[in-house]
């Protein structure tokens, strides 16, 4: 098929087909409009409670310096906008997850729900003795004034989190960059077992597992790379040559596989955005390219032979599109811990910067 618009209309038939649906509202736009004015409304009850001094603290200007004040590392406030939950009264802290729900997406162990679990698994790191880790060392802050006429940014996050989500006139218009890890990895509390990042690395694993074995080497990037190259401090600095296989080389199955590996990222977000993202990324698809390294006992057609080894890593990267997963070296538990990055080329901070 020579045509785009059928390859376009061949991956959306397939993915329905396996049960995949397209996020649908009848009105986009007031769709878009409704989860920002619940994140705005829940927002102004939460600054209500805080005291002057508090509101200080959350609400800052609207900067490149403050936007780009983010990190992965542990550190809580020291290092980041905002206020510390274990600053907050039991009933502000609520009223500040509340917030955040609003703003995340919703999916079982995607979203919110990722977000708790990865703060989790920072309090694991806590109880096993190590100072500054925990879920009292998270943030949250707003950059510029929330309301529904302005722009401003809600930022959250602590060790392994980032999320900064930019509204502009009432909607939700961008929520990159995003950074997702995770260490301890998996691991069981009271009976229930964790695994945040289960789903995004199955999707990475069976995508890269469609390919075959010609299509991998031509996939594989030369030397290594031992974690994400556009984490913290990395804003704007994507590679100006794509590396790896072109997805318009692939048949429509494999291209599937791409789409539902972006999924656990795309799930993170407000649902009318995530909406927006999908379809531009799958207009987008023909012209995104995958690559990876390491992966070296990796078989083709084997996704649980893929991603299980540090120096393991993987690109998806498009026209707008970049997602990073890297498997890192354990530093808390001897399991290997991922690394991860969502961001977009032209969305990044609503591209109110250059960088």
């Amino acid at each position: 098929m020579k045509n785009p618009y059928l390859h376009l209309l061949a991956i959306i038939a397939l993915l329905f087909l396996s049960g995949f649906r397209f996020p649908a509202h009848p009105d986009n736009a007031a769709a878009a409009a409704s989860n920002a004015a619940e994140v705005l409304r829940l927002a102004t009850a939460f600054k209500a409670m805080l005291s002057e001094t508090q509101i200080r603290t959350l609400e800052i200007p609207l900067t490149k310096a403050a936007a780009t004040k983010w990190t992965n590392i542990p550190g809580g406030a020291s290092n980041r906008n905002g206020l510390q939950f274990s600053t907050l009264s039991p009933e502000q802290l609520a009223a500040a997850k509340a917030v955040i729900k609003a703003a995340a997406g919703t999916a079982p162990n995607e979203g919110y729900d990722e977000f708790v679990q990865i703060g989790l698994a920072d309090q694991v790191i806590k109880d096993s003795g190590k100072n500054g880790y925990g879920v009292g060392e998270y943030i949250i802050a707003f950059l510029g004034r929330p309301s529904s006429t302005g722009t401003w940014m809600l930022q959250f996050g602590g060790h392994h989190y980032a999320q900064n989500v930019v509204y502009d006139k009432g909607k939700t218009v961008s929520a990159t960059p995003i950074f997702e890890g995770g260490d301890t990895r998996e691991w069981t509390t009271e009976g229930k077992k964790y695994a945040p990042l289960f789903q995004e690395h199955e999707g990475m694993a069976a995508m890269l597992a469609s390919l075959s074995a010609g299509q991998l080497t031509r996939a594989k990037a030369e030397g290594k790379i031992s974690d994400v190259l556009l984490g913290t401090t990395k804003d704007g600095q994507f590679p100006a040559t794509k590396a790896g296989i072109k997805i318009a080389e692939l048949n429509t199955g494999q291209k599937a596989q791409v789409i539902q590996a972006m999924m656990p990222w795309l799930n993170d977000i407000d649902g009318d955005l995530k909406q927006t993202l999908l379809k531009r990324y799958t207009r987008e698809l023909d012209d995104t390219y995958i690559s990876f390294s390491g992966n070296d006992k990796a078989v083709a057609g084997n996704a649980a032979s893929f991603l299980q080894e540090v120096g393991d890593y993987v690109r998806i990267d498009g026209p707008g599109v970049w997602i990073e997963f890297a498997c890192q070296p354990g530093v808390f538990s001897s399991q290997s811990h991922y690394h991860t990055v969502f961001r977009d080329h032209r969305l990044d901070y609503n591209n109110l910067w250059d960088f």
